[in-house]
Parts: C-alpha cells; sequence; structure tokens
C-alpha cells in the first residue's frame, strides 16, 4: 500500500509527531480514515471468533450453559477494566501509546485461545481479548474522527462505528468456516487472527497521527465521563445503544447453544454465518439512516430490539431457525443504530481532547448490562430451561429498550441535529 503525504507535504513518518491531538484541521487523506478503521476491525474479528468454537469447548473440556456465559462476560470484564484508563490514556498521551499494547494483547489473546485446555485459559483469553477492545473502542474509534479532521467528523462516526460491527461480524464466520474445513480448528482460526493483528500493528505504526500537547489533570483511572455539555447525548446514546448491544451479546454467548440444543444443529459454519448476518444487518443499517434525524436513530435503535426480542420468543419456542436468524438481525439492526447514534452525538458534543474518554464512557454503559444480562440467562436457563430463560430474558431487554425510547421521546428538543 502506499502511504500518503501529511497536510505540510513531508512524508508521513512513522512515530507520532508531537502537535496537538488531531491532525490537521482539514485532516489527513481521505483513505487514511478507512486505513486507520483497520486495527478496530482486527480487534473485533477476535472479539468474537471464538463464538463457533464454544460448542467444541464445551465438547472437550466439559461446561455448562452458566459457565459459558461467564467466560463470555469476561471479555466484557477485561473491556470495562480497560475502559477506566484507555480513554484518558489515550486523550493525555497519544492514540499509538494506548493502541500497540492493546495490539500485543491480542496476539497474546491468539496465544491463550489456540492452546486452551481448560475454562481458566478461555477466561484468560476473553480477559486479555476485552482489554484489548477497551483499548480500541476508546482509542482506536477517537483515532479515526483525529485523521479525518474537524470538517470530516459524522463521515468518521460512521466509518469507527461500521469497523465494529463489521470486525465483529467476519470473526466468527472466519472462525466457522475454518473450524468446519479444517484441521486443528481452534489453532488454524486464531493463528490467521495473529497474521491480522500484525497488520493492525503496522497501520498503527504509519498512521498520521500527532501526540496532544496538554497531558491533563486528575486520576489516570476513573469511571470515564464527559463534559457538561456532553451529559444528555451521553445519556441518550446509552439508552439506545444498551439493549442493542445486550441483544446481541446473547446471541453469540448462547446462539451456538439454541442451535445446538433447541433447534439440533451443530454447524459451526452455521453458528458463525448467522453471527455474521447479524453483523451484516448493524453495517447496513447504519449506512442506510445516514441523512436522518439522529433522534429517529435512536428510535429505530430501541423499536428495532424490541422486534428482536419478540422474535427470539418465537423462535425458542417454535425451533425454528429461520425466526432465530431473524431475531439475530434486528438485534445487529438495534446495536448497528444505537452504536451510530451514540457515537455521532458525542462527536458532535464532545470536544476531541475528551472524545476517547467519551467514547469509553458510551461502552461502559453499554456493556455493563451486556455483560450481566446474558450471564444472568445463561444461569436461568440451567435452571429453568433455555426456552424459558430466553424467554424472561427477551421480556426484561425488551422493556429496557422501551424505557430507552421513551427517554429519547422526553428529550427530543434537546437532541442537536446536524444540518
Amino acid at each position: 500500500m502506499a502511504f500518503a503525504r501529511s497536510s505540510v507535504s513531508a512524508p508521513i513518518p512513522t512515530r507520532s509527531i508531537p502537535a496537538p491531538a488531531a491532525t490537521a484541521g482539514a485532516g489527513a487523506p481521505r483513505r487514511w480514515i478507512w486505513a486507520a478503521a483497520w486495527p478496530v476491525t482486527a480487534v473485533f474479528m477476535l472479539s468474537n471468533a471464538a463464538t463457533p468454537l464454544y460448542v467444541l469447548w464445551q465438547h472437550s473440556i466439559g461446561f455448562s450453559k452458566g459457565t459459558l456465559t461467564v467466560v463470555f462476560a469476561c471479555y466484557i470484564a477485561g473491556l470495562l477494566a480497560s475502559l477506566l484508563v484507555s480513554g484518558i490514556a489515550s486523550d493525555r498521551l497519544g492514540r499509538k501509546v494506548v493502541l500497540l499494547p492493546a495490539l500485543a494483547l491480542g496476539l497474546v489473546a491468539c496465544a491463550v485461545f489456540a492452546t486452551a485446555e481448560s475454562v481458566a485459559a478461555l477466561i484468560v483469553a476473553r480477559l486479555l481479548t476485552g482489554i484489548a477492545v477497551g483499548a480500541v473502542v476508546s482509542a482506536g474509534m477517537a483515532a479515526v474522527t483525529d485523521v479525518a479532521g474537524p470538517a470530516r467528523r459524522p463521515l468518521a462516526a460512521l466509518v469507527a462505528s461500521c469497523a465494529m460491527v463489521v470486525g465483529a461480524g467476519l470473526g466468527p464466520l472466519l472462525a466457522g468456516v475454518l473450524a468446519q474445513t479444517l484441521p486443528g480448528p481452534t489453532v488454524t482460526v486464531f493463528a490467521l487472527e495473529a497474521a491480522l493483528l500484525l497488520t493492525a500493528v503496522v497501520t498503527v505504526l504509519r498512521m498520521p497521527l500527532r501526540r496532544p500537547q496538554e497531558r491533563g489533570q486528575g486520576r489516570w483511572v476513573r469511571i470515564p465521563g464527559v463534559p457538561a455539555e456532553g451529559r444528555v447525548p451521553l445519556l441518550l446514546g446509552i439508552a439506545a445503544f444498551a439493549p442493542g448491544i445486550t441483544a446481541t451479546s446473547f446471541v453469540l454467548s448462547l446462539g451456538p447453544s439454541l442451535l445446538a440444543g433447541l433447534l439440533h444443529s451443530s454447524s459451526r459454519i452455521l453458528a458463525g454465518a448467522m453471527a455474521f448476518v447479524m453483523f451484516t444487518a448493524a453495517t447496513g443499517a447504519q449506512f442506510a439512516v445516514q441523512r436522518a434525524k439522529r433522534r429517529q436513530v435512536l428510535l429505530a435503535s430501541g423499536a428495532a430490539t424490541v422486534l428482536a426480542m419478540a422474535v427470539l420468543v418465537a423462535a425458542v419456542r417454535s425451533g425454528s431457525v429461520v425466526l432465530l436468524v431473524l431475531a439475530a438481525v434486528l438485534a445487529g439492526a438495534g446495536q448497528g443504530l444505537g452504536q451510530l447514534a451514540g457515537l455521532s452525538l458525542l462527536s458532535a458534543a464532545v470536544p476531541t481532547e475528551r472524545l476517547a474518554e467519551a467514547n469509553a464512557a458510551l461502552n461502559v454503559g453499554g456493556y455493563l448490562p451486556a455483560g450481566l444480562l446474558p450471564v444472568a440467562a445463561g444461569y436461568l436457563s440451567d435452571a429453568i430451561g433455555l426456552t424459558t430463560g430466553a424467554t424472561v430474558f427477551a421480556a426484561v431487554l425488551a422493556g429496557l429498550a422501551l424505557l430507552g425510547g421513551v427517554l429519547v421521546t422526553a428529550n427530543r428538543r434537546r437532541i442537536v441535529e446536524p444540518r
């Protein structure tokens, strides 16, 4: 790949330049917006690559659905812990200082996944993956905004959001196909993922990013927040994003068990394809609403999540693969729309020097219920059956999505729309 020149006509260096947090006012060449999104995509491919392999590990190691959701939730625990520091560190020290260690942890996670022979190993791998993802959703997404420049912030929000869901979908699809068709599935899947992460390292090293001039003040480890003007946008973003990502987390953690237990399908390709279709819907939904008002996108996110939960109940009670896939598609749309709206609201309201921390705050609000509710559903399913457990989960999450819609409607006059 040929790399662009900076706005002052000097070759792009391979190290950060001591200057303001963002690139020059006009931003880097347009192709760098897409290149900067690649590390986000690569790390999110790792985040869900294990999805179609859980059934294999359950068979070889032996653990319950409740334990499976705990393994999944350890990823979210690592992610939330990472968000307590990664956004602040990124805003103070620069994006590369956070992204490069995150990619290194992703490489270590690949090695642990490839050799895992116990639940403890899976937990360690998921924790490391979560830490890497937490750094990327704060520093990586902010890096896309930085290279875009102030004039292209709406495009940057769209590209960063789509990079996340594209990676989240490609990871399990690729893993499912490789696991079904090649020997040594876990080694093969994570060896390929490690190679992709190495290309992301090269991209970050070449990225035209500048170091922040100000280091900021206050604690380095804290619950991420936003300036006063960003509080309402953050609250509304979480109201839509949290139910959507909780729905997709349920599909990722218990979807293979639903296919194997209720729908009598052990196909790893089908499990991976369902996750891919879910996140393809998330990507397509975001492109479809580029010109829509933010209020409409927020409300559409809640509506998609409510519909997803209704279809999920119908799927588990009828044993229908088609309905389960439709529920996944609607869940993906709900997450994608909520994520895009949240990032767009924060990008418009929060200054660059606080943007990574703001992105971290949005993800803390979203991933916290995404970690807790599927775990509760997993253990509930062990106790009362998968059908009843999924039904209770769906009812609770639909209620939260409806509550989010009420919150958006009540604050509709406070939503700043793009001109």
